[in-house]
């Protein structure tokens, strides 16, 4: 790896050694990755998504191979946030990176109370997860109304005293319109995208792959629809973003932080390379250092309109 260039970077306010992170849902809340390496040379962990309580998630089959991506319908499986706060924070804080809570709720005074604990107990940022259904209002998603959307971000950030990052869903008409009002609604930061919804049927029996049917799509096919989203929102917004979707090495990451993001997270390739954020940093740092960049966030921004 390329010694001569600076790969710390900085999300809303929150310093990362490096601009990789492992992706929340993919990564546990690290133990089986700590296995092949120290969790310390990763910029941060966003951790499994945490409900409230406890959740079993969706029945089986659940996870389904496409081609180029992944279906997953999972169901949001915890152990619930005291649970993370009490067995799993304290073993993360053993390493040297940016802890990053990820939660879900089925009401805004849910969100509340989990942004409360988790600021107490100490991570360093909590990423909202927006994608879930309201049950106030009927199950429609969070991110899929600007309103919704800004409830959410405003209750969070009167229960937290560490930086909000508020996680965008692609599955929207105008992502622009979601992000703009989260960022009125005193969003610190954004993460987009969240995966796709798609489907898969078996020709021969007939019926959907996943019980629940449908699931969200991640992985290298979703790659060209995330640096195209995270470019629409870093024209429309000064927030700082993290960016994902379909991150399996250096030149997809350098494409996400051309668009406009400050860091990015790495998902799926996971699964298939327990090493990939590794491999992600240290092409990062190659690239940048084949440009003659001092710093790896100058990357952030750069692109070249025609």
């Amino acid at each position: 790896m390329p010694k001569q260039v600076d790969l710390s970077v900085e999300l809303a306010g929150v310093k990362l050694k490096n601009p990789v992170v492992a992706a929340s849902g993919t990564f546990g809340f690290g133990r089986e990755y700590g296995q092949f390496y120290d969790l310390s040379q990763l910029g941060g962990i966003c951790c499994k998504g945490l409900t409230l309580h406890r959740r079993e998630g969706n029945p089986p089959p659940r996870i389904a191979e496409t081609p180029m991506g992944i279906l997953n319908s999972v169901g949001l499986q915890n152990p619930g946030v005291e649970d993370f706060i009490s067995q799993e924070l304290p073993e993360l804080r053993r390493h040297d990176l940016a802890v990053i809570a990820n939660i879900s709720g089925d009401t805004p005074e849910e969100y509340g109370i989990m942004c409360r604990l988790l600021s107490a107990a100490g991570v360093d940022m909590i990423e909202v997860n927006i994608s879930c259904p309201n049950v106030k209002a009927g199950g429609l998603a969070y991110g899929t109304r600007p309103e919704l959307a800004a409830e959410v971000t405003q209750v969070a950030k009167a229960h937290s005293t560490v930086p909000v990052m508020v996680k965008l869903s692609p599955n929207v008409t105008d992502i622009v319109q979601i992000a703009k009002a989260v960022e009125e609604a005193g969003a610190d930061a954004l993460s987009l995208i969240n995966t796709l919804r798609g489907m898969r049927i078996d020709v021969n029996t007939r019926r959907p792959i996943l019980k629940r049917n449908t699931g969200g799509l991640s992985g290298p096919a979703v790659l060209p629809v995330a640096v195209r989203m995270v470019w629409e929102v870093s024209c429309a917004v000064k927030l700082p973003i993290l960016g994902m979707g379909g991150v399996s090495k250096g030149e997809d990451a350098a494409q996400l932080m051309l668009a406009g993001a400050s860091a990015v997270a790495v998902g799926a390739a996971c699964f298939a390379d327990p090493y990939a954020p590794l491999k992600v940093r240290d092409g990062l740092a190659e690239i940048a250092a084949v440009q003659g960049l001092d710093r790896v966030s100058a990357l952030t921004g750069a692109v070249m309109p025609w």
